[in-house]
């Protein structure tokens, strides 16, 4: 409980009315009417110190409410302050020692018509209804500051996941990109360097390649368009008007890598394959063929596929590295990072090494019957 204006007026009045009180009570003097009215006014005085010195404050003012009757309001509001602001082993002490104050002013003091014991039963009453005042507005105040602290750490926690999503959407987005572009733009960088290197083709050698790239820019426009449509739109891969690519579409993936003149040898036959695990598989056979075209052009391919439902499905892919002279396509690695990611997600694990001649890449994903 909070003092301002209001509150200070209303002490105020009170002191005036315990004052003209005790002005024409029967046991009071000229000499003590004066001695009230200086002690109400002193108190009212010391009321505002209850904010900077509340349990030192509401001592003196129970210590004046010993000697007048014109300082039990403030010590009242004292006492209440002391409940509803400091622990409740100060406030016990702060309503204890007012008690025992209106003891010994009403033995000095008393009031004509009353005994003491009932005066006692008064005086301890108000204390205890004070302490539990003060202590129900601080318990409020802390429920308040709880809730008030959860709100705020449970806002602070959503912004978190906000953030998180994006950034888990902005990697989602770049490793599709990353799958979808990555393996078609090598394949009309291979042809756009044939070109480059062969300016004495044939005219109808020049012209199949530049359809080719062409037919191939329209295929990554259209996988871009169907990535971004995926993307934009939470439901299922399969409810696209392009289907995902799969396992089963690896002789595909085959015959363009040999088109451009990578030599691909497949071993192992394996069928139905689940579709994440199939989805999964197929990435992982479309970065190891982008990666073997970019840094090892022209070099043979060879891939092992083998596997049973309940247990795993393998893939292994390896691959000549290059010579030295060789032109490359310039690479940042993440290709494999992100697909590294993907097995993982999909309960798998990848591996890939570089050993004195060759590139492998190992991944393992389970095989759910």
């Amino acid at each position: 409980m909070d003092l301002c204006g209001r509150h200070i007026t209303l002490i105020t009045i009170l002191v005036g009315v315990c004052s003209v009180a005790t002005g024409y009570g029967e046991y009071a003097s000229g000499s003590l009417v004066a001695l009230d009215i200086a002690i109400g006014i002193i108190a009212c005085a010391l009321v505002p110190l209850l904010f900077r010195w509340p349990v030192a404050t509401a001592l003196v003012l129970a210590v004046l409410a010993a000697i007048s009757p014109t300082a039990t309001p403030p010590s009242t509001i004292g006492t209440l302050q002391v409940s509803s602001r400091q622990p409740f082993p100060a406030a016990l002490g702060v309503a204890v020692f007012g008690i025992a104050a209106h003891a010994v002013r009403f033995a000095w003091h008393p009031l004509p018509g009353l005994s003491f014991a009932w005066w006692m039963v008064l005086v301890v009453i108000t204390h205890l209804g004070l302490l539990g005042w003060g202590a129900l507005a601080q318990a409020r105040r802390q429920v308040i500051a709880s809730l008030r602290e959860r709100a705020e750490r449970a806002e602070a926690e959503q912004g978190r996941r906000i953030l998180e999503a994006r950034a888990a959407e902005r990697t989602r987005i770049a490793r599709e990109m990353h799958d979808v572009l990555a393996h078609r733009l090598s394949l009309l960088a291979t042809y756009a360097g044939a070109l480059e290197y062969r300016p004495d083709l044939a005219p109808e050698k020049l012209s199949q390649a530049a359809g080719v790239i062409r037919s191939g820019v329209h295929q990554a426009l259209d996988e871009l368009r169907d990535v971004i449509t995926v993307l934009r739109d939470k439901s299922s891969p399969e409810n696209t008007d392009r289907p995902v690519p799969v396992l089963d579409d690896l002789p595909t993936l085959v015959e363009e890598s040999r088109a451009v003149g990578t030599p691909v040898d497949v071993n192992g036959d394996v069928t139905e394959v689940p579709g994440a695990t199939s989805r999964t598989a197929y990435r992982v056979l479309q970065e190891a063929l982008t990666n073997a075209r970019k840094h090892a052009p022209g070099q043979p391919v060879k891939i092992d596929i083998n596997g049973n439902p309940g247990r795993n499905l393998i893939i292994e892919v390896t691959n000549p590295l290059c010579h030295a002279d060789t032109p490359t396509f310039p690479g940042t690695g993440t290709g494999l990072i992100g697909l590294t990611e993907r097995v993982r997600l999909a309960g798998g694990k990848l591996d890939h090494e570089v050993t004195a001649r060759e590139f492998r890449l190992h991944a393992l994903l389970p095989w759910p019957t």
